[in-house]
């Protein structure tokens, strides 16, 4: 997986010129790091009923909202309250968004939805007369699907006539789901616990973690056999929101020595300058912009640097390094260091140095001089849950706004740091 990710932006390899310069000169490493801790869901989330107890009873049902470009799935699981250790949850890798056009799939998706029997409590007659939690199982079985009946003959009727799932989409690759309980007046009436949802990243094409919630025929886990048997999502909640936060590569990095006392290639306040920012901030493409920057008075060296066996640098996963880049540069007094990269699961967004980018003879971890920007030209979406994200197959929708800083907190989600995402030294 970690290779396929490597396909997501553009193999450039490294190019320079520089200047003649009479000035003494010496050299500095630089290096930069993608050390973002990262995390394989993009979102998930928990959701209840409304009363005392917040179980969704039938009639009533419950709402959410969430990001999803394509080939991301939705996942969740609720509890048949009415039984000892019956959950219900779609197939994995969960409900399809999107179709293969990608246009948003919208409307009845109850045929995605099934029984499953948790493995741990003897299954008595299903009803409002079940003991909880009844007789655990002599030995734990694995999560099976329930068709028809269960290991102990008792009958039910398909998942999907018992709860209706309806798709609405919000626009911007946002959608609504909403679990609406319709056992009432069957021989299967229950009541649905509160319950879990969860959204994989997807990287190269494949979900990061496609089975978040259960895995069939394998024992249940990670405080799902607490909503099976008891309705109480916490455990599960808990579980996944340590999995839940950010996941991104960096593009090829763009480098740069100039002699100014202005950055040449952006500024914060102003609109894109049509030199190839836009083709970094979208696409991960610095081609461009590094052509531009060979021929801009001042610039005497100019870098566009890949990871040697991805292109990209990817984040940590897993506990392993992320990727890293480094470049000599040859420097002078008073010469300063710039340099650019994407935010892969962007829109438009692209780390920069910045105010009057790095001093030449700093030595150190400078990474307090590099910010996330917006770069005006996308309309933004989810970070790594957009259907226009060009890096998750997508097409940037165009926009025309100023360059802006992007904080942590934004209109989408709570970013790590900048310094936790990109670190960047000299030596």
């Amino acid at each position: 997986m970690i290779k396929s990710v490597a396909v997501l932006m553009v193999a450039l390899a490294g190019t320079s010129c520089s200047d003649d310069d009479t000035a003494m000169t010496e050299s500095t490493m630089i290096t930069i790091e993608n050390v973002l801790d990262s995390k394989p869901l993009v979102e998930s989330g928990s959701f209840q009923g409304m009363g005392t107890p917040p179980v969704i009873l039938p009639g009533q049902s419950v709402s959410f909202s969430f990001s999803a470009a394509k080939n991301q799935r939705l996942t969740f699981a609720t509890m048949y309250g009415w039984s000892n250790d019956l959950f219900f949850a779609p197939e994995n890798p969960g409900i399809t968004l999107y179709n293969e056009d990608g246009t948003p799939i919208t409307g009845d998706v109850s045929s995605q939805v099934r029984l499953w029997d948790n493995g741990t409590r003897v299954n008595q007659t299903p009803g409002a007369d079940v003991s909880h939690p009844g007789a655990a199982e002599t030995a734990t079985k694995n999560i099976k699907e329930v068709n028809g009946t269960d290991d102990y003959g008792h009958a039910y009727l398909p998942a999907s006539q018992l709860m209706k799932l309806t798709l609405n989409y919000n626009g911007n690759s946002t959608f609504t789901l909403t679990i609406m309980n319709n056992s009432g007046g069957t021989n299967n009436e229950t009541p649905f616990s509160p319950g879990v949802w969860a959204i994989s990243y997807v990287a190269g094409g494949n979900l990061l973690l496609p089975e978040p919630v259960y895995s069939k025929d394998k024992p249940s886990a990670n405080g799902l056999t607490n909503i099976a048997e008891a309705g109480d999502n916490a455990v599960l909640n808990t579980y996944l929101a340590g999995l839940t936060g950010t996941f991104t590569p960096l593009s090829p990095v763009l480098v740069f020595v100039y002699n100014g006392v202005e950055n040449p290639f952006y500024k914060t306040g102003e609109k894109d300058r049509g030199m190839g920012l836009k083709d970094l901030a979208q696409k991960g493409d610095g081609s461009m912009l590094a052509a531009a920057l060979k021929t801009t008075p001042g610039v005497k060296e100019v870098y566009l640097l890949k990871e040697m066996d991805n292109t990209v640098l990817l984040p940590r996963i897993n506990g392993a390094a992320g990727g890293k880049v480094s470049q000599q540069l040859t420097i002078a007094k008073g010469d300063r260091i710039a340099l650019a990269t994407m935010y892969g699961f962007s829109n438009d967004w692209f780390f920069a140095t910045t105010g009057a980018d790095v001093d030449a003879m700093q030595k150190g971890d400078v990474s307090s001089n590099i910010g996330l920007f917006d770069n005006g030209t996308a309309i933004n979406q989810y970070p790594g849950a957009g259907i226009t994200q060009f890096n998750l197959a997508g097409t940037p929708l165009e926009e025309n706004k100023d360059i802006v800083a992007v904080p942590s907190a934004n209109e989408f989600t709570m970013l790590p740091a900048t310094s936790s995402i990109i670190k960047v030294t000299l030596q």
